[in-house]
């Protein structure tokens, strides 16, 4: 059943994508181009709270693709990965889905070099957990708060050029760091 989940997920996920791509190749002929779709931002993190999964600081690596959809809102498919355990245990968690970025620069009047939002992100997680030997789960636990969540984060972009820029995006998933790359 759980793969059954994840398979419709990923339909939708990417019948939303080519949709917001069509809705974005009309929107370009009559607009000119934001600066804030179109942009791979590549990550690496730390977070406690990590999709509810682990209460202690772990390392993440973050990957999402920006997609304009109107002038200060994008949207962005991700994924993450992480690892976490203690002496009993290894767990790999992976959560993907789609996250929805609004931009505040012009409330703000921030410097063109500066991009500033908040962000939800809605998404499932897989996650596998691998018991070393002698051990294994123990009756009536739970292991984690389900496969489906929404995180809420704020986060700002420095560009450092025309097709570069680094971020920081604080989460109460996961919190990351990283580069963004503009085309």
């Amino acid at each position: 059943m759980g793969k059954i989940k994840y398979l419709i997920l990923t339909v939708i996920a990417t019948g939303f994508f080519f949709l917001v791509s069509a809705y974005k190749s009309n929107a370009q002929e009559n607009s000119p181009q934001e600066k804030y779709g179109n942009t791979l931002n590549i990550g690496v993190g730390t977070g406690i709270g990590n999709y509810g999964y682990a209460f202690y600081a772990t390392p993440a690596f973050h990957l999402n693709y920006e997609i304009d959809i109107a002038r200060t809102l994008t949207v962005a498919p991700f994924v993450t990965l992480y690892q976490y355990g203690n002496g009993s245990y290894h767990e790999t968690v992976i959560p993907f889905g789609l996250k929805a970025s609004c931009y505040f620069d012009r409330i703000l009047k921030a410097h063109s070099k500066w991009d500033f939002y908040l962000a939800g992100s809605l998404g499932m997680a897989t996650r596998k957990i691998t018991w070393e030997k002698g051990f294994g789960p123990e009756a009536n636990t739970n292991y984690g708060p389900g496969a489906l969540y929404l995180v809420l984060s704020i986060g700002t972009e420095y560009h450092l050029s025309k097709k570069l820029g680094a971020f920081i995006d604080l989460s109460d998933g996961i919190s990351t760091i990283g580069l963004s790359i503009h085309h």
